[in-house]
């Protein structure tokens, strides 16, 4: 059974910082494309960074120059390191793990989210 589990969030002030880890099981997560996604209340969720395979990074505007994402193989995990937070950082964080396998087809696994609140 595979599963994506995240941790790390917490209530922080504005301009601290906080890391968040993607834990995965069942599945070889060096293999996929791992994204963070957050969702804010009353909004859509937005990507925020990704890693792939070859650990080629990218961020959304919003995040660039603050938030680090960055792979550990030997744990099987993916973290992001989120530095000078803001209040807009608010919202419930998600890990995303996708590859497309050319015997298995298309892998497409969710964690359960993690809520960073960051207050001003």
């Amino acid at each position: 059974q595979v599963q994506l589990v995240e941790s790390g969030g917490g209530l922080v002030q504005a301009g601290g910082s906080l890391r968040l880890s993607c834990i995965a099981s069942g599945i070889n997560l060096r293999l996929y494309t791992v994204a963070w996604y957050r969702q804010a209340p009353g909004l859509q969720r937005e990507l925020v960074a990704t890693i792939s395979s070859t650990d080629s990074t990218n961020y959304a505007d919003s995040v660039k120059g603050r938030f680090t994402i960055s792979r550990d193989s030997a744990k099987n995990t993916v973290a992001l390191q989120m530095n000078s937070l803001k209040p807009e950082d608010t919202g419930v964080y998600y890990c995303n793990a996708v590859a497309k396998f050319s015997y298995f087809g298309a892998r497409d696994y969710w964690g359960q989210g993690t809520q960073v609140t960051v207050s001003s």
